[in-house]
């Protein structure tokens, strides 16, 4: 396995040496390891989130293109739209929880 020397400040050595003794990790490259298996997952997490973000703006430009929106005179006939959209999914739950 390839060697590299890695410099660490004096707290990340601290937190290494605190989960090297507490047995959590068997030494310092199994906690670096580790780190660097986050560190992945986390790129794999936000490179999907990315995608997933992309997706939901075409879907949004696709809906403009075609015409499918509503516009607002102002912000008072916005949030009357939006309220009656919440009653309506209430009113949805509760008839779907009776129906149950």
């Amino acid at each position: 396995m390839p060697t590299k020397n890695v410099v660490v400040t004096g707290r990340q050595a601290k937190m290494i040496d605190r989960l090297v003794s507490s047995g959590q990790y068997q030494n310092a490259s199994e906690v670096l390891r580790e780190g660097l298996r986050l560190v992945q997952e986390r790129d794999r997490e936000e490179k999907a989130k990315l995608k997933a973000l992309r997706a939901a703006v075409q879907v949004g430009i696709d809906d403009l293109e075609a015409g499918r929106y509503v516009e607002f005179r102002d912000s008072h006939s916005l949030r009357e739209y939006l309220r009656s959209l919440a009653e309506d999914a209430v009113r949805g739950v509760a008839e779907k929880a009776a129906a149950e």
